[in-house]
């Protein structure tokens, strides 16, 4: 078991020119909205988490009496209405109007729990390559990929495709099972292109390894895997990969380092091993690297 440190711009020097580098090209959106309570005037935080129609959202909401019929008032002269309750501190909300075209004016953008500090350029927490809109959480692991690191990577002959999956703000969400097997694993939307598909095929027919940029895109890459072959697909998923797992796709894994108990970390220890990931996690540790969503990074082989 071997270890070695990098700057992360030294990546093309640890790769192939016959590699292919996927990459989750998901873009966060300003999903946290204030309004007040249109009887009591009390104070309502919403996160939205799951787009079902224009006008219709999935969201976690804070504040008390937030039951079935309760009215929300949002600047900009926006209502909401509380539609179900779905457990905990989610509902399902209907707006007034389709609220995605107003989050841009309305919306913040949501951190991780553990960020406490707002991030004063919120574009820190986009990748440079963030195309498609729909996620709570930014793949992180793709923070770490400038334009300029992007360009030496085609130059010496990387190929680089992308797919979306959107990321949900249970990707945080502690496994508290005593056996992981019974812990619910959240659902993500996910699409696979069929040319994306039919590239990524050609490539493993040619020995060409398939590197996940992220777990978010192992993920959506191992979903779409039927048989001995990549199919496209738009909807959701609910594949918790678990220690034991086989991987189908993945060859090699770019990752940050993630928060005890969670599914990601799980994944990550599926892939490369729980022995090896535990004793990667105390060198991190022992070197001072950074870990969780602003931090450091590893190329899992």
């Amino acid at each position: 078991m071997t270890f070695q440190h990098h700057v992360f711009n030294e990546l093309p020097q640890l790769l192939s020119p016959n590699d292919v580098l996927v990459f989750n090209e998901t873009k966060v959106i300003p999903a946290r909205l204030h309004g007040h309570k249109k009887q009591s005037g009390g104070r309502v935080e919403l996160l939205l988490l799951r787009r079902i129609e224009p006008a219709l959202w999935e969201c976690m909401v804070g504040g008390k009496g937030l039951h079935e019929g309760v009215r929300i008032t949002l600047p900009g002269d926006l209502e909401a209405c509380v539609v179900s309750d779905e457990g905990h501190t989610r509902r399902i909300v209907r707006f007034s109007i389709p609220i995605g075209t107003h989050l841009a004016t309305l919306g913040e953008m949501p951190l991780p729990p553990y960020i406490t500090t707002p991030v004063r350029d919120e574009g820190k927490y986009q990748t440079t390559y963030a195309r498609q809109p729909g996620s709570v959480a930014a793949p992180t692991a793709g923070l770490h990929f400038t334009e300029r690191l992007l360009a030496e990577l085609s130059d010496i002959g990387i190929k680089m495709l992308f797919l979306t999956l959107h990321i949900g703000l249970d990707t945080f969400a502690p496994v508290r099972s005593e056996s992981p097997e019974n812990h619910i694993i959240h659902t993500e939307w996910y699409s696979l292109s069929e040319q994306v598909a039919s590239m990524l095929n050609s490539a493993r027919a040619s020995g060409s390894r398939i590197i996940a940029v992220g777990t978010s895109t192992v993920r959506a890459l191992e979903s779409a895997c039927k048989g001995d072959h990549l199919e496209p697909f738009e909807g959701p998923t609910s594949l918790f990969i678990l220690p034991g797992y086989q991987f189908q796709v993945v060859d090699a894994l770019i990752t940050n380092f993630h928060l005890p108990k969670s599914s990601l970390l799980m994944l990550v220890s599926a892939f490369g091993g729980y022995e090896r990931m535990m004793s990667a996690y105390q060198t991190a540790i022992l070197a001072d690297y950074r870990f969780y969503s602003f931090g450091d990074a590893m190329l899992i082989e």
